[in-house]
């Protein structure tokens, strides 16, 4: 707990401070000086407002294809796939957490490239772009969603579903009326993951999204090549309090004590 409080807290409450200092206009140094200026400039200014609805959206559907493609695969995997099916899918399913991040990320990037494998077998691509950015990022979080949605449904007792085909409900009845609800805190502490890692990611989006720009690369580029870090630090405010509030939205969905 002490070393998450300085660790974490502490470097959270450092860039929290730093969003209030500003920058010598002439040598780019940090001045200890007080001002709002770059918290308003984060919240108001029209590039950064249309940016941060756009990462926000991405977030959102990226989360959105996770479930649509989580939900049916961990359904069979916990109910309908023998244990040696079971095995192999769980092992699909998590040996791409074992491969670097850049790996993946160049391996979409040659896989959507105008000139890659998608363009020769189908005929069309959609190239480097927000399509691109979505997808890729939908890839890279997918087992994130999976792993907690498929032991939401192994820990509801076949009993059940049982018992709901025995009083004449159907299949499409049962998966709305009895499992959607047990295995509904599962699915979202899955998108917990899902929408915080896509809300931050700023390498994947450089990679394949081509002139997309999304909160992350606005800040890096703050930081790294702007050097202006007190107002990177106040535009990472935005995604910080993005992720608190759906944090306190999923709350109540008991996803916390699923996560």
């Amino acid at each position: 707990m002490a070393w998450l409080v300085v660790a974490y807290l502490g470097s959270l409450a450092v860039l929290l401070v730093s969003a209030f200092w500003s920058t010598n206009t002439f040598t780019g140094a940090v001045v200890h000086r007080f001002t709002t200026h770059n918290v308003v400039k984060a919240f108001t200014d029209a590039v950064f407002r249309v940016t941060t609805l756009r990462t926000i959206g991405v977030a959102l559907l990226v989360t959105v294809i996770c479930i649509v493609l989580a939900v049916p695969l961990a359904l069979y995997m916990a109910k309908l796939a023998t244990p040696r099916v079971r095995l192999l899918l769980v092992i699909a399913v998590t040996t791409p957490l074992w491969a670097s991040y850049l790996v993946k990320a160049y391996a979409w990037r040659m896989l959507l490239s105008p000139e890659g494998p998608l363009a020769w077998v189908g005929g069309y691509t959609p190239g480097y772009g927000l399509a691109a950015t979505v997808i890729t990022l939908s890839y890279l979080w997918l087992p994130y969603m999976v792993i907690p949605v498929f032991a939401a449904f192994d820990r509801v007792p076949d009993s059940l579903i049982d018992a709901s085909s025995d009083l004449g409900a159907s299949d499409f009845s049962t998966l709305r009326m009895v499992l959607v609800p047990l295995v509904f805190p599962g699915i979202a502490a899955g998108s917990i993951f899902t929408f915080s890692l896509s809300l931050g990611d700023y390498i994947a989006v450089t990679i394949v999204g081509g002139k997309t720009q999304l909160l992350g690369n606005v800040i890096y580029g703050q930081l790294v090549t702007a050097n202006n870090q007190p107002l990177a630090a106040a535009l990472s405010i935005i995604p910080l309090a993005a992720i608190i509030l759906y944090l306190l939205a999923m709350r109540r969905t008991g996803a916390l004590e699923n996560v």
